[in-house]
């Protein structure tokens, strides 16, 4: 009670100082007591308070094509500091709303979104400088601690089967006591019907890629059918899976045969 008696009139003080100081005037002895380090270290944005910035520039509207550069690729992000990437992915975070939004607006029109190709440009940039921070973060974990710093992971089996990457997560209740997560988390599998839905799994898989392996060997004898003198080099790098050398010596084959057979006609 005491300690009561002795705050009860100091506050009662001070809430009368309080109440003859403009709320303007506090504001403006804040702004000029500030450290200037404290005010906006990065800004991207203008000072403007309208929402402009979710839009393309004015001049760009209705046009069938906007001019627009290269995106960033990982050598030129590597040169970059820290603080440079800092800024740039914001910059690169307010581009990508900006492309959004104004496809969002385009379709809401019903009208044509000029050179949409600038969204993965952006989309691009950003994974390009994503993996450049990742590098330098694995670098510095290995060189101070030996380790890459990044959360562990595992490729397991979920419930059907199926293998896919497990990245970890820091929990407060330990694994053997955490019981919401070892019934949402089941690394492992059995049973006939899943054994049958992996064997059919696997043999769709099979199919997709044998079809697609077929589609690319018929589309490379189309090629070098029509142009004989083709770059086969280039057209191995184009097609991988497909031997290209094998099918070009059937394919001369088949051409002399073709050939011999219509000399032997026309001498007849």
């Amino acid at each position: 009670m005491n300690i009561l008696k002795n705050i009860l009139p100091i506050s009662q003080q001070l809430s009368k100082c309080l109440a003859t100081v403009n709320t303007q005037q506090v504001f403006a002895t804040l702004q000029r007591h500030a450290a200037p380090s404290s005010v906006r270290a990065i800004s991207t944005t203008a000072h403007r308070h309208d929402l402009m910035q979710f839009f393309d520039d004015k001049k760009n509207w209705g046009e069938q094509e906007v001019k627009h550069g290269r995106g960033w690729t990982k050598d030129d992000l590597r040169i970059k500091s820290n603080s440079d990437l800092h800024q740039l992915w914001f910059v690169l975070l307010k581009e990508r709303n900006m492309l959004l939004t104004m496809e969002h607006e385009c379709k809401e029109k019903m009208e044509l979104f000029p050179s949409p190709e600038r969204l993965d440009k952006v989309k691009e940039s950003m994974e390009n400088l994503e993996e450049v921070v990742r590098e330098r973060n694995r670098a510095y974990y290995e060189l101070e601690t030996g380790e890459t710093g990044e959360r562990p992971g595992k490729v397991v089996p979920n419930e059907l089967g199926i293998r896919f990457y497990y990245r970890a997560f820091e929990h407060v209740i330990p694994k053997y006591a955490n019981r919401k997560w070892n019934e949402r988390h089941k690394f492992t599998f059995g049973g006939s019907a899943v054994w049958k839905f992996l064997r059919l799994y696997r043999e769709r898989l099979y199919n997709e890629k044998r079809k697609l392996r077929n589609r690319e060997r018929n589309e490379v004898v189309h090629l070098l059918r029509r142009f004989p003198n083709i770059d086969r080099e280039t057209l191995a790098q184009r097609f991988p899976t497909v031997d290209v050398e094998k099918l070009y010596k059937l394919d001369k084959i088949r051409m002399n045969h073709s050939v011999k057979s219509g000399s032997s006609s026309s001498s007849t």
